[in-house]
Parts: C-alpha cells; structure tokens; sequence
C-alpha cells in the first residue's frame, strides 16, 4: 500500500485519519490528514481539499476547524495536506523567519536552488496526492472541492485557475489575493521562482484571470479585522481582477473576525455546503 496510516480515530461515525507515503515530487516523506465519512463505506464520494497557511502543519484544520461533523453528514471526504516538504536535508529560510521555507511552500514549483530540489508542492497537489488519494481512499475524483486559508487561499485559487473543470467548488479563506503585489508573496516568488515576474504570473490568483482563466464562480471569507488585510491580503484586487469576467466572486467581508482559526470554524459550514451543493 502506498499510503500508511500512522494515526486514525472514530469521529461523527468515520474517521479522521493521519497518512504517510514518500513523494516522488518532493523527494521526501508526505503526510495528510483524511477525515473519510461513514458513507464512503457503501461507495464513492466527494473530496474537500483544504490547503492551510503559513506555519501550518496536516494538523492545523483537522483539529482546529471542526469540519468532520458537517463533512459527515454531507458525506464528503475531507482532505488536509501540509503545507510543504519536511525533513533535517530540506532547506529552510536562510534568516530562520516563519513567512518562507519550511512550513511555507506556497503552493508552486520551485526552479530555484536550492529549494527546486524538494519545493514542489504545486505538482504534489495538482497530480501526486490526488492520484494516491483516488487509489486508495473511496474518492470520486470527478466530484471534487478546493479551498484554503491565507497562502493556502492562494493555492486553492491558483490551483483551481490552472485547472478548469478539475474542482466543481472553489472558495477560501482570507487568501493571499495577489503575492505579485505583497511582501509574503514578493519574497516567496523572488526565492522559488527568481527574478522574473513574468513566471510569477501562473501563481497569481490575479495575474491568472488577467491572462484569462476562469473558474464558475467563487466563494471568499475574509476577516475585517484581520491584522494582514491590508498589506498582505488584499481582497480587493481580487475583487477589481474578477469584474467583468464572468467569474461570479462572493466576497463576504466578516465584521470582527481575524485571521485565526477561530475565524475559520466560525464558516467553515458555509464552505462545506457551498461545495456540497456543486459537487
């Protein structure tokens, strides 16, 4: 079996599990949450994909959130990655900071050393874990979500972008709206990518729908008193990005709520039943 399960526990009548495997793309050892409902004991069902942010482990969403109950009753399985490779030969930021490295992979394929070796978190999400996750847990692959909270908002959005027709759902959490355009993504993209913003673009939520792509429509929720809104996030770009375009964009500007995980357990219902209700 590819997948080993290192730790698993009854919840809501399935199970909220913890994997293991090797990646081919990263070169290392993976892991992942699974949260697998009581109905994919009787067939196929639909997959939730949640990328979480910056210093995020698989463990973040999975015992912070609490999506298992309404993932059980909607009868979707409920998949939490982490957020990039790991291990004592991965390099990490230079300077040691938080915003970049390990816990940081934001989501693309670095073509920079040293981080090309093992940065490759884009392939990882759009073709390695979904071809493991299809063989071996009870996944209908034609019926999947996406979403994500801040650099994993990001990814979900970019993600979803470059892939037309691969998720039936996508929405997000307070995500990175343009990483061209803030520091977190400036220095993320300079580091893994280089130089050129022109290679910038296919991770740019923006920059993406500029260049045309599309997605049906999306769901955001953004904190009005989140502490990055301004600097970092800027939904509002997003916002200008989506105008015109035939993407239908449901920006929902949360009055008190910051960008914690309190933040997201508060409307984490909403986004499983957005996608449940187009899956």
């Amino acid at each position: 079996m590819a997948l080993e399960i290192v730790a698993r526990w009854r919840c809501f009548g399935g199970e909220q599990r913890i994997y293991r495997h090797a990646s081919a793309e990263t070169r290392t050892d993976m892991r992942f949450a699974a949260f697998v409902p009581p109905q994919a004991a009787r067939g196929k069902v639909p997959v939730f994909w949640f990328l979480s942010g910056l210093t995020c482990t698989e463990e973040n969403f999975t015992t912070k959130a609490g999506a298992q109950r309404v993932a059980a009753e909607l009868g979707i399985i409920v998949i939490a990655p982490d957020t990039s490779p790991r291990g004592t030969d991965v390099p990490g930021d230079p300077q040691g900071s938080w915003d970049f490295g390990l816990g940081a992979g934001f989501y693309v394929d670095a073509t920079q050393a040293p981080w090309s070796t093992h940065y490759r978190m884009a392939s990882y999400i759009e073709r390695e874990l979904p071809a493991l996750v299809a063989l071996e847990l009870s996944a209908d692959m034609n019926r999947q979500a996406i979403s994500g909270h801040s650099m994993g908002g990001h990814g979900a959005l970019t993600i979803a972008l470059r892939n037309p027709g691969q998720y039936k759902s996508v929405s997000a959490f307070a995500p990175i709206a343009s990483p061209m355009r803030c520091p977190w993504g400036e220095k993320a993209l300079g580091n893994y990518i280089g130089p050129d913003h022109a290679a910038w673009r296919r991770y740019d939520a923006t920059a993406l729908i500029a260049d045309g792509a599309r997605v049906p429509e999306i769901l955001v929720d953004q904190g009005a008193a989140d502490n990055f809104l301004a600097s970092q996030l800027k939904p509002e770009l997003l916002e200008q990005a989506c105008a015109g375009t035939g993407i239908a964009l449901t920006l929902r500007r949360q009055e008190g709520y910051d960008h914690s995980y309190y933040f997201i357990a508060s409307f984490i219902e909403d986004h499983l039943r957005w996608a449940a209700a187009r899956v």
